[in-house]
């Protein structure tokens, strides 16, 4: 049975009107399953998921016809200038070579995670959906990035494709050396140790590498947006009607910049973590 959840409160068998605990108003960690296909949860994150990619296909298809001007007019003007600002923010850290293989990367990411984070602002999400017969609502629609399987997910494919690019730069032992190698001048008597302080040094940058990044990628992403989910939530369970909208009226506008901020920290540290491994100091160009 579909239906709206104005956060009404259950009644008891007298008549009464039972409290809400803590768990009932608390956005759960999970995302729901809304139905099965062929044995397989779907998800309401995953829902929004869809939304939002055939929503940016639909405005990239609308917006870039095949009749593409040399002379840009319109909105076709505006994507253009968002674009060269973008390539030009990610040139002045990557070498030129590296730019051209992370800039589409980086900004595909941008554009999902900030269509994403703003469907938390979207009337109806989290709001619609369905009660199950154990009297439990579930929502139809969550914000994917409130969902830590697709953030951990697009974490993976940045590391995936880092490690990719830090080897078709670099070669394999030209990784090795990056991270492992000494990258001062040294003498032959003090190379052993600089050696073992490096190897050292290597290791930690290995365990951040293949881990580090990647969680903090993702934990980074989930914990704010899934925080501004929350937040929202305990304000729509206030006792007070009034104060609830007048609250809520604020923390949209906050919210609005959070999610832009999220999907531009995300892309720009996909963007600065590919560069520490897509680089050369001069003490490697010498060596």
């Amino acid at each position: 049975m579909c239906a709206v959840n104005l956060h009404a409160q259950p009644a008891s068998a007298d008549g009464a009107t039972a409290a809400p605990t803590p768990a009932d108003e608390m956005v759960p960690a999970a995302a729901p399953a809304v139905f099965h296909v062929l044995g397989l949860p779907v998800t309401n994150s995953m829902i929004c998921t869809w939304i939002v990619a055939a929503f940016i296909l639909i405005i990239v298809r609308a917006t870039t016809p095949k009749n593409i001007k040399e002379i840009p007019s319109g909105m076709q003007n505006v994507l253009e200038a968002m674009v060269e600002g973008w390539d030009s923010l990610i040139g002045d850290i990557l070498d030129k070579r590296v730019t051209r293989w992370v800039f589409p990367f980086a900004t595909t990411f941008f554009i999902f995670i900030l269509f994403s984070n703003l469907m938390d602002l979207v009337p109806g999400v989290g709001s619609i959906g369905f009660t199950s017969p154990d009297k439990s609502f579930t929502p139809l629609f969550r914000p994917s990035t409130t969902d830590a399987n697709l953030t951990v997910a697009m974490a993976g494919i940045f590391l995936v494709m880092s490690l990719y690019w830090a080897v078709r730069y670099n070669g394999v032992w030209g990784l090795v050396k990056h991270i492992f190698g000494v990258k001062m001048e040294t003498t032959k008597w003090t190379y052993p140790l600089f050696f073992l302080l490096f190897l050292f040094i290597g290791s930690m940058e290995l365990l951040s590498v293949v881990f580090a990044r990647p969680v903090a990628l993702a934990m980074r992403l989930y914990g704010n947006v899934f925080a501004g989910e929350s937040i929202l939530d305990m304000i729509f369970h206030g006792k007070s009607l009034l104060f609830s909208l007048l609250l809520s009226s604020c923390m949209y506008f906050y919210e609005t910049f959070v999610c832009l901020v999220q999907a531009f920290v995300f892309a720009m540290l996909v963007v600065a973590f590919v560069g520490t491994l897509c680089s050369h100091t001069d003490d490697e160009h010498a060596h």
